[in-house]
């Protein structure tokens, strides 16, 4: 089959198969450029000059369901109220792109916008300084529409370790496995993208519901703490979750490893945080690379960590998370949501069949969710809400 062709097969299997991508960062990009103007931003038109996202070319990108990251930074004094803010953007949005996005909370409301042409429009909640050590909080979150939340974010929380902070209570303290039980009974997907491996590991022991990694790739083949160890990858048949790989260059390309360290360094001496994509910051950015042209992903990278996780894993237990408008450096044919048929594409001429496909682009997510929509059911008819505290549990 020659490129052109597996380029149209790629684009015909997406669309009856879609594309679930567990991770783009949209809203905090809407906060950060325009303050939720949707007018300034309006991603029925062309945005191409200011955002990977844009209704246009998730279409073309063949996806079918998104989960929006209601992501708020772990420095914010005020997360609670500024998650909220997320959350409403996303309204706003299902709202006035109804005809496009439908908001969905169920695998049910997945597939019924599958059926109907529309794009389900999910929630996912990044860090647990989201939930200020509040179950009660965790709870309204769900009721908002959340349904998952990545338990830290770069930095730790109380009762959790994140994978790029030094360890604090070596993985999950007695009230985060709280909050993961409590996670299971409403029926929120625990998210282990950016957590520590002794994190994932012990919410694996505490969980009884499929977890997923929204946003993360294979640390046998680029040794970044972000990604998922083998022996990680290895419970989630056990478990029934699934790891959905990222397409950031520097959690799929070794060599990007060391220049974004350097990267981050001169963000930060000129004022920056790190993970700053303001017009400003991306010219401070653009700068460092002009002096030293950074390593360059590409759709193979990000292939080569697919035919991985799918070695260790199975293939029912894989999926993608772009991290789009949350990275500031895409790969190259992944450069925004219009690039996932060249990743399918790629992956066809290496052999994966149409069954597998499949099951990476929509089936595994939709699976997912419902289990754990299932576990919920029964866990509800057990036993109620947890009024657990941090003071009580971890003194």
């Amino acid at each position: 089959m020659t490129a052109a062709a597996e380029l149209v097969a790629a684009r015909e299997l997406l669309s009856e198969f879609p594309v679930v991508d567990g991770h783009n960062d949209l809203p905090w990009a809407l906060r950060e450029q325009v303050r939720y103007d949707l007018d300034a931003r309006d991603i029925a038109t062309d945005q191409s000059a200011h955002l990977h996202t844009d209704l246009a070319r998730l279409r073309a990108g063949g996806v079918g369901a998104q989960y929006w990251s209601v992501y708020v930074r772990s420095d914010l004094p005020d997360a609670v109220p500024a998650t909220l803010e997320q959350i409403d953007c996303v309204r706003q949005l299902q709202a006035r792109y109804a005809d496009t996005l439908r908001p969905a909370l169920t695998a049910a409301d997945m597939e019924a916008a599958r059926r109907e042409g529309r794009i389900a429009s999910l929630m996912g909640a990044e860090g647990g300084h989201s939930i200020a050590n509040s179950l009660a909080t965790l709870r309204a979150l769900y009721a908002l529409g959340v349904r998952y939340m990545t338990l830290t974010h770069n930095d730790n929380v109380d009762w959790a370790d994140s994978a790029t902070d030094e360890p604090g209570v070596g993985g999950l303290s007695a009230f985060g496995r709280a909050v993961v039980r409590e996670m299971n009974r409403e029926g929120m997907l625990v998210d282990l993208s950016h957590v520590a491996a002794t994190t994932m590991r012990d919410a694996l022991d505490a969980t009884s519901a499929p977890v997923i990694f929204s946003h993360s790739s294979a640390r046998a083949v680029c040794d970044h703490p972000r990604n998922v160890p083998d022996d990680v990858l290895e419970r989630l048949p056990a478990n029934g979750g699934m790891a959905m790989v990222t397409f950031v260059p520097k959690f799929v390309l070794q060599a990007a490893v060391d220049w974004t360290a350097a990267a981050d360094e001169n963000m930060r001496e000129h004022g920056f945080h790190h993970l700053d994509t303001t017009p400003e910051a991306m010219k401070v950015h653009r700068a460092f690379e002009e002096r030293t042209p950074r390593p360059v992903a590409t759709v193979a990278t990000v292939a080569d960590h697919l035919d991985h996780m799918r070695e260790v894993a199975g293939v029912d237990h894989i999926g993608i998370g772009g991290d789009y408008d949350g990275t500031a450096f895409t790969p190259d044919g992944l450069d925004d949501v219009s690039g996932y048929p060249n990743l399918v594409a790629e992956l066809l001429d290496r052999g994966w069949s149409r069954p597998d496909l499949a099951k990476l682009t929509w089936q595994n997510a939709v699976r997912v969710l419902g289990a754990a929509e299932d576990v919920s059911r029964d866990l509800r008819a057990t036993r109620g809400p947890s009024n657990a505290t941090l003071t009580a549990l971890d003194g």
